[in-house]
């Protein structure tokens, strides 16, 4: 957790203890789902994994991988289940105590895949001798034979676990493997005879038929093809392109070598394969006299040869009893619409709720138990007990597997319905159960008069009866209360697998589905328990380690306790008191905010700390330990002296820096001497990076500081003149006459037109007057004098004509391209009248013909138009300010 709280951002709180609304179900999946997206299948709730299959391949399961994650603080990289498995075994072996790791999830959720990577694990880092890998390797291959006999295709998973599977390994004092038992529980026998479409039978059959040796198949009497054994086929999918069989045959056939089958078990094993897919093809008949007969003698020989030979297998393994690691994988899944379950899904569904009633009483006893060795009060946290529910199923003499023994025990006939009729006897009221009988009217029309329906803990579960009275729900209760006697000695550990889609698909999120699966594995009842007011836990050592380089006076070395240093370090953080507890061992902080902010500071000053020894995971054997230790403990005395011989340099540089500042005003001294010279190298540095580019721009140099101001002035004198001599080397003869025209033009208008500040920057041209040769041959003796584009319009309609106004000594021209239009001697003109009607209009008067006016109206706007009034007028809209201009200069 500590070691990527800085992506928290990006890929979200990597455990979910840390959600600030951590009691709102959508944060919890908006935070689930965030990092499926980015390929973070693996979140913690804190020592409980919540792992989402992501349904291809990420290249995080390799040697590498796990050598990352053995030996480190179990949060300080990202979470992973090579991370769970590493820290179940440090901890069983520092405490000498029993653990195991209960797997649960929905079929195809990953659940196998997951019990695998943990075998995968530990056969890596356990220590090696050829004892210890013999026994390795028997784990390791244990997993393939029982994958065989107990997986299957489903609709669901192409390797679906079709039983529960109580995985018992025995360690040493030194951690290493030495021994192991499995047990299985509610083997899905149906399976054998029956498979619905899509789904095939248990792997093994297929295995012998298409991977067989020839010799082999010839002396059972097999064929090498699936389509001819009825128990293969009903699914109508022998062949899966995703399952190799002949390459899976062969690691079972090494697998069996490996954990010491011998010949003779193997033999009986695949003659007991044999016999049942030779009697899945056997079809009794009746023969004239009314008795059976069956269909070939192929069939008469097997079954003969099967009813009259022992097959029992004796194992000549013998493996130890007493255990530290178990790992169940359990089939854990609901179906929350009505449906026609067999017997073992009723088994399954009882099993899930004893194990949500083991899984919320420990968690609740070991964070009750923390909190009480801790000295902390607890806090009552709300969950759902389905004890209720339990009880429901399994108490003495009022539970269904009680009723449905006394049913089958009871003299007279039972049937199916006398034991419906018990049920509803017994159970009449119970909130958690209700039949046809005992439903209202809404609910019997969902209910067959043949069914039954339990509220289990995900939800609503209807069972029908018919052909259900079995005594073995009995035996399975015995085996199941076995298992959770055995699990409530030993401390657990979680994996919560969730499957994010039914398609299989990756990159698919499915937000009901896993929020469905959310619900029935209980991770909102187990997040609220684990916060149980305070959402960060860490022992004082690992606490202080990780931050002590936030405060003075715990850097870099503690000279007290732990728990001294923890209370110095938050003190100097400025924690409050309702923020965290001081447990005996343990810190105990409230919120997520507050150990975000301490993380978040960690980060900033974490570059200057540089790449200490507690960076760095060691992988050392406990032979070499004593040597890594004295070689740690020598580099940290040196990286210690260090570090003091800098602190002893920077702390005097700093005293003098800050007595120069103090007398930086004074003249120049020994007090201030180093603190000036380190200004005025400031002001050269940072001002020869902000130089002005142009000498036209007057804005860009740099404030000087006091002692600079004069060396500024002369600076940027000398600059300036930089400048200009670059430009005046650069600039060409021709450019140099502009310049001196530019220079006299600039003496004539500087302050006398409108324009002028923004004609300065345009460049000189010799000429602006561009007129007609053959206009300018008829007017040139009049001695031409300025040439101006404009805009004539007409009188009738006011049309645009674009025309030429040329002024010479004696008149002005009108010109229409090479055609003089029209001539005005200035002796002629008379003026112009320019009254005003208002502040927003000026109305200009002239002589048309003798005896005729016209108008021109000028009006401010912000378009600009030309157009023919009702009056008869010429409006002239223009801007504001050219409008205001024509007023004055009237």
């Amino acid at each position: 957790m500590e070691g990527s709280l800085t992506a928290r951002d990006r890929v979200g709180i990597q455990d979910f203890v840390l959600l600030d609304a951590y009691t709102s179900e959508t944060a919890f999946m908006d935070n689930l789902r965030k990092r499926f997206n980015e390929n973070l299948i693996y979140t913690y709730i804190g020592t409980l994994l919540v792992s989402v299959n992501p349904y291809k391949e990420l290249g995080i399961y390799t040697k590498k991988q796990m050598d990352i994650y053995m030996g480190v603080n179990f949060f300080e990289l990202p979470p992973h289940i090579f991370a769970l498995a590493d820290n179940v075994y440090r901890t069983m072996i520092s405490e000498t105590s029993n653990h195991f790791i209960l797997i649960s999830g929905e079929s195809g959720a990953g659940k196998t895949e997951a019990s695998k990577k943990v075998l995968q694990f530990y056969a890596v880092c356990c220590p090696s001798t050829r004892l210890l890998d013999n026994v390795r390797d028997r784990l390791l291959l244990s997993n393939p034979v029982l994958e065989a006999f107990g997986n299957a295709k489903t609709l669901k998973n192409d390797n679906s676990s079709r039983f529960g599977k109580y995985m018992d390994i025995q360690f040493d004092h030194q951690g290493a493997a030495v021994g192991g038992h499995v047990l299985s529980y509610l083997l899905e026998k149906s399976r054998v005879v029956h498979q619905n479409h899509g789904e095939r039978n248990f792997h093994i059959f297929y295995q012998l038929v298409e991977g067989g040796e020839d010799e082999l198949l010839r002396w059972l009497g097999l064929e090498r093809n699936c389509q001819n054994y009825r128990f293969l086929i009903q699914g109508e999918c022998a062949k899966v392109s995703s399952i190799n069989d002949k390459s899976d045959w062969k690691t079972v056939q090494k697998a069996l070598i490996i954990i010491e089958f011998s010949e003779k078990d193997i033999e009986d094993l695949f003659a007991i394969l044999a016999s049942v897919l030779h009697l899945g093809n056997v079809h009794f008949g009746a023969s004239a006299l009314g008795y059976a007969t069956l269909n070939s003698s192929a069939e008469v020989h097997w079954l003969s040869k099967v009813l009259s030979t022992d097959t029992s297998i004796k194992f000549s393994n013998n493996y130890a009893l007493e255990v530290y690691i178990v790992m169940p994988v359990l089939p854990s899944y609901f179906v929350l619409f009505n449906f026609f379950f067999f017997f073992e899904q009723f088994c399954i569904n009882f099993c899930n709720e004893k194990l949500q009633q083991l899984f919320i009483q420990l968690t609740l006893k070991s964070e009750q138990e923390e909190y009480e060795m801790e000295g902390i009060e607890w806090e009552p946290v709300p969950y759902f007990n389905n004890k209720i529910i339990c009880d429901l199923v399994e108490e003495k003499h009022r539970g269904i597997i009680s009723i449905l023994d006394e049913e089958c025990l009871r003299p007279g006939e039972a049937t199916d319905f006398t034991f419906l009729e018990k049920l509803e006897e017994k159970m009449c009221g119970h909130p958690h159960f209700v039949t046809h009988k005992l439903a209202d009217q809404k609910t019997r029309k969902t209910l067959e008069r043949g069914e039954f329906r339990l509220l289990h803990y995900a939800g609503e579960v209807t069972y029908s009866v018919a052909g259900k009275l079995f005594n073995v729900a009995t035996q399975f209760k015995s085996s199941l209360a076995g298992l959770t006697e055995i699990l409530m000695t030993k401390e657990p550990w979680y994996v919560r697998c969730l499957k994010p889609n039914h398609c299989k698909q990756p990159d698919r999120f499915d937000d009901v589905m896993v929020r469905h699966q959310v619900k029935y594995l209980g991770l909102m009842e187990h997040l609220r328990v684990r916060r149980a007011g305070f959402a960060y836990r860490r022992r004082y050592e690992v606490f202080l380690k990780r931050y002590k380089a936030l405060c003075p006076d715990t850097w870099p070395h503690w000279k007290g306790t732990p728990a001294e240093g923890v209370q110095r370090l938050i003190k100097h953080l400025g924690y409050k008191p309702d923020e965290y507890k001081m447990g005996r061992t343990k810190i105990f902080i409230r919120h997520p905010r507050t150990l975000f902010a301490i993380e978040d500071a960690f980060e900033i000053c974490k570059h200057e700390l540089g790449k200490g020894p507690e960076t760095h995971t060691y992988n050392i054997t406990l032979n070499s330990f004593l040597t890594a230790t004295k070689i740690e403990t020598c580099w940290r005395g040196l990286q210690a002296r260090k570090e003091r011989e800098r602190r002893a340099w920077a702390v005097k540089v700093i005293k003098k820096f800050i007595k120069g500042f103090m007398n930086r005003n004074q003249p120049v001294s020994m007090d201030n001497s180093e603190y000036l010279a380190f200004v005025r190298q400031s002001y050269l540095t940072r001002l020869k990076d902000n130089l002005p580019k142009s000498v036209l721009d007057k804005t860009t140099w740099l404030t000087p500081p006091p002692i600079m101001q004069e060396a500024s002035v002369f600076l940027r004198k000398l600059h300036t003149r930089l400048l200009l001599r670059k430009y005046v080397r650069g600039i060409s003869s021709q450019q140099k006459v502009q310049l001196q025209i530019k220079a006299l033009t600039s003496d004539i208008f500087r302050g006398r037109k409108e324009n002028y500040p923004q004609s300065i920057c345009q460049p000189f041209a010799d000429t602006r007057i561009n007129i007609n040769i053959k206009v300018l041959q008829q007017i040139c003796p009049e001695g031409i004098k300025y040439s101006v584009p404009v805009i004539k319009y007409d009188r009738n309609g006011f049309r645009p004509r674009f025309r030429q106004l040329i002024f010479t000594q004696a008149a002005a021209y009108l010109v229409e391209e090479a055609k003089i239009k029209q001539r005005v001697n200035y002796s002629s003109l008379k003026g112009a009248q320019c009254p005003i009607n208002s502040k927003s209009m000026i109305v200009v008067r002239f002589d048309i013909q003798p005896g005729k006016e016209g108008f021109v109206d000028f009006k401010s706007s912000s378009e600009a138009m030309v157009y023919r009034t009702k009056n008869g007028h010429l409006m002239v809209v223009g801007p504001h300010n050219a409008i205001v201009n024509s007023r004055d200069k009237s």
